[in-house]
């Protein structure tokens, strides 16, 4: 009974940790700060979050994980140990048992990497699961009846997405357009637009407050956006609106919307029927993004609804499968 459970929703852009019984104890982003000079961790999660962009040259603060994956083992290992280190608090007395959620479309040698890098950070044991199965159960959906349910998960580096039915996965794919990349098109467009340089943050926070994934008629949302001019050199302040953000994503989303279609044309006709009647769930930070399940329904002709703390779906599941085992054992993918 002492023996500690930890889930952990490993993103690449935010790392959340969930306890069983206390719910959500970490949500952090997925940042490390890391000495040029002596190559030491110096910070993780916010207080690195807050140093991007903003180092002398010795510090360079950066995502260990890229698309979902792990890009630096050795860094990702250090992240590792300070979230699990940060839930398990003072009582760490035992080894936690870890589950972490990996991308649908994960190689074995990426999960390997995951699972030993939770091992030597720290867990007495690893599991992995794909990420649309711990968001569909984080969202409620009783994955193991025979009825199909589709999942789109959206979130930093990858979107997921995956028919489910009987605890495992009938169809799924997962592409590399999230969150960074809506993000990424929104730089690129400032820049070719108005000559303006801005970082990741403000174009992040762009897509938040006044992105749309369909044009929306009613409200011209528009936004003060201050960056350096790239010819001057200098700062300048520029009025963005609405409509030109939702222009700005609209190749990234339409690589999503391509991804679902895929999906529905590899699912059984039975499971197919249920997706209609039930509809699509999203979840993830990505479906947050206004009017996203309108340009599901418009592209797919299958409803959708957002998922109720779409950003905490897939932890929630981890914590939910890790107090059920012997009923999620058929959607868990591999131990150490």
């Amino acid at each position: 009974m002492f023996v500690r459970k930890i889930g952990i929703d490993l993103g690449t852009a935010n790392t959340l940790v969930f306890v069983p019984k206390r719910g959500v104890v970490v949500n952090e982003p997925s940042v490390v700060a890391v000495s040029s000079d002596d190559n030491t961790v110096l910070a993780v999660g916010n207080e690195a979050r807050d140093m991007i962009g903003r180092t002398p040259e010795t510090i360079v603060a950066y995502r260990p994980l890229r698309d979902g994956v792990i890009a630096d083992y050795r860094v990702t290992e250090a992240m590792l140990r300070y979230f699990m280190n940060k839930a398990s608090g003072s009582m760490r007395l035992f080894r936690p048992e870890v589950m972490i959620s990996v991308p649908a479309g994960v190689t074995s040698t990426e999960r390997r990497a995951v699972i030993e890098a939770a091992v030597h950070a720290g867990a007495k044991a690893a599991y992995v699961v794909k990420e649309p199965v711990l968001a569909a159960i984080g969202a409620g959906i009783p994955i193991n009846e025979p009825a199909g349910h589709m999942v789109v998960d959206i979130g930093g580096g990858t979107a997921d997405v995956a028919v489910v039915s009987l605890g495992g996965i009938v169809a799924a794919t997962s592409v590399k357009v999230a969150g960074d990349k809506l993000d990424a098109a929104i730089t690129e467009h400032i820049k070719r637009n108005y000559n303006l340089a801005i970082g990741d943050r403000t174009a992040e926070e762009i897509k938040i407050k006044i992105g749309s994934a369909v044009p929306s008629t009613d409200e011209h949302l528009v936004m003060e956006i201050r960056g350096r001019d790239l010819m001057s050199g200098l700062p300048k302040t520029i009025e963005l609106r609405s409509p030109e953000v939702t222009a700005a994503i609209g190749d990234e989303l339409d690589e999503i919307i391509r991804a679902i279609k895929s999906v529905l044309h590899e699912t059984p006709p039975e499971l197919a029927a249920d997706i209609m009647d039930k509809g699509i769930v999203m979840t993830g930070g990505g479906a947050l993004l206004r009017n996203i399940d309108e340009l599901v329904l418009q592209e797919t002709g299958v409803p959708a609804y957002i998922a109720e703390e779409s950003l905490l779906c897939v932890v929630k599941g981890t914590g939910i499968a890790l107090e059920h085992l012997d009923v999620y054992k058929r959607s868990i993918m591999s131990k150490r």
